[in-house]
């Protein structure tokens, strides 16, 4: 029972600022198939930098690759393949 609390954290980035992200790449994406094809893309390579890297490990790589993409779309200045 001990592990039960750790369950329960909330998470570190708000889930409806994550939802209108997704769907703002969406909106913005000529194709939708192709978007989640890169989203799933970065948070694969993400996911093995960050197994390295010792980041915040309670934020799960397709957040973490949806934040990125969301702010390279409305920070052009800010691209980093």
């Amino acid at each position: 029972m001990a592990k039960s609390g750790s369950l329960h954290k909330r998470p570190t980035f708000d889930t409806v600022q994550l939802m209108r992200r997704a769907d703002d790449l969406i909106s913005a994406a000529s194709n939708r198939y192709r978007i989640t094809v890169q989203v799933a893309n970065r948070a694969k390579r993400r996911r093995f930098e960050d197994f390295d890297s010792g980041d915040d490990p309670m934020m799960k790589p397709v957040m973490r690759a949806i934040i990125e993409m969301s702010d390279e779309l409305t920070q052009p200045e800010i691209i980093g393949e």
